[in-house]
């Protein structure tokens, strides 16, 4: 990250600390008073990304996301005995092609024959 981008993320974190409003104005505020030099796009750019978005609500769920199981949890362990055997049987494939690739590789010669 560049010291840009890290001043604006900062400062968009103490200006959601103090419950105001994320805007590039403010964000540009703070970055010239903690003696920073930054280009001035880069606060207008912080306030767009995060406009209407709640950035407390962002770092409490850092964790939380799309993939993350939450109905499908509850029928889990059906779901899980039900793959069992099919992955038992996934399972003898695997050796039975793995075999058979080495017989192929073999050739009936070796490196030291």
């Amino acid at each position: 990250m560049s010291k840009a981008e890290l001043a604006c993320v900062y400062s968009a974190l103490i200006l959601a600390d103090d419950d105001v409003a994320v805007t590039g104005e403010k964000i540009q505020t703070i970055i010239k008073a903690a003696g920073v030099d930054v280009e001035p796009y880069w606060s207008g750019l912080f306030a767009k990304a995060l406009e209407g978005v709640s950035v407390k609500d962002l770092i409490t769920n850092v964790g939380a996301g799309v993939g993350v199981a939450g109905p499908a949890a509850a029928g889990a362990p059906a779901a899980a005995g039900a793959a069992a055997p099919a992955a038992k049987e996934e399972k003898k494939e695997e050796k039975k092609e793995e075999s058979e690739n080495e017989s192929d590789d073999d050739m009936g010669f070796g490196l030291f024959d």
